[in-house]
């Protein structure tokens, strides 16, 4: 048996004070462009899918997703109620003619691509299937595209675990190498070479859609309920006062808050919908002094709710996990003026609070609705 180690003591990282929610994303980004603009987003039942459906809805946008059904119960999209306030259509991204049919009576401007197998783990488990939904699903999307002339500007949602990973302390740029090990990392590699081999071969007409990829870091923020992923396994834990079992602790990640990647992707689709020469790849990840452990991160989120749930170690043998990775985010700051407004103390106590107060019975849509418009000063 796998030796288990229970964590009795831990000395927290030291980290700046935390300031209120920063008023400068709202100055960088123009929140009122996406009122009446018709949005999709694949994938939208999903955590991240779920955050930028409502985010656009408050902007006033007409937001349509096509997606299959949520994927965990309870689910984020479930519980804010967003099929009240956008179209939701129940779809498989694998299916290429009900997506055409879809886009086609829809006609959006702007489009989302976040439909994905996102699970390391499963990806392990059903290979086959994670390819046919990361990379055949970004082959339809983009086919699709091809024939919706309303269409401006398309990010194609990857992931920080796109690069080729040989253990290194590094930052990784958008020009490193592209080659995910497992099958996710992988599938996701192929998703965002095949992004790139569609716009320079039917995209590359400046009065064609803009088309771009968005690689984020680990994000974390409120209603996420996925397996194999800590804060969700921290959230069983505090709703069970139990245990909270981390296959590798010591792993270092660039976590994020929900907001910040989502504001990412936001300026990054406005600004490329009015400028398509600043099409391409983006990095959307924390500051340096923000990358942090997984026992950091576990330790800060137990603290953040009153240390009610004990941490046990178990380490992981069977799947191959990278033991650092961390992302250079100079590109979108550069060219995008995008900024990481929270840091990795603000982003657990956020989402700690929201966690805590769906325990609690408080109105998580009013938890949402809130840390919105905090961030994006509404």
């Amino acid at each position: 048996m796998e030796k288990q180690s229970s964590i009795q003591s831990f000395q927290l990282p030291t980290f700046q004070s935390s300031n209120p929610i920063s008023i400068k994303a709202s100055k960088r980004l123009r929140f009122d462009f996406f009122a009446r603009k018709k949005i999709l987003i694949t994938g939208h039942t999903g955590f991240k899918g779920a955050w930028l459906s409502r985010t656009l809805i408050i902007a006033g946008a007409k937001v349509y997703g096509y997606a299959l059904k949520a994927p965990t119960n309870p689910n984020l999209f479930e519980i804010l109620n967003l099929k009240d306030d956008m179209e939701s259509i129940t779809g498989d991204i694998r299916d290429y003619k009900k997506l055409l049919k879809v886009m086609k009576k829809i006609k959006p401007e702007i489009i989302f691509h976040l439909a994905a197998q996102p699970l390391v783990i499963d990806s392990y488990i059903k290979p086959l299937y994670t390819y046919q939904v990361n990379v055949m699903g970004t082959s339809n999307l983009l086919q699709a595209c091809r024939y919706i002339s309303s269409i401006k500007s398309i990010i194609n949602i990857t992931t920080d675990k796109v690069y080729l990973n040989e253990g290194k302390d590094i930052l990784y740029k958008e020009d490193d190498k592209l080659c995910g090990s497992d099958p996710y990392s992988n599938s996701k590699s192929c998703s965002d070479i095949l992004t790139y081999s569609y716009r320079k071969s039917f995209f590359n007409d400046r009065n064609l859609p803009a088309l771009s990829v968005a690689r984020s870091g680990n994000v974390i923020g409120g209603g996420d309920f996925a397996k194999y992923r800590i804060i969700p396994d921290c959230y069983k834990a505090l709703k069970s006062k139990k245990t909270v079992i981390i296959r590798n602790p010591q792993s270092i990640r660039p976590y994020q808050y929900i907001l910040d990647c989502i504001y990412g992707y936001l300026l990054l689709s406005q600004k490329q919908y009015v400028d398509k020469k600043i099409e391409g790849s983006y990095n959307f990840g924390p500051e340096k002094k923000d990358f942090i452990k997984n026992i950091d991160l576990v330790k800060l989120f137990n603290e953040k709710t009153g240390n009610k749930f004990k941490i046990i170690i178990k380490k992981n043998k069977k799947y191959n996990e990278a033991e650092v990775l961390k992302l250079d985010n100079t590109k979108a700051k550069k060219i995008l003026n995008w900024m990481p407004e929270i840091n990795i103390e603000k982003a657990i106590e956020l989402t700690a609070q929201w966690y805590d107060g769906f325990l609690s019975g408080d109105n998580p849509v009013k938890i949402v609705d809130s840390q919105i418009k905090n961030y994006f000063n509404l």
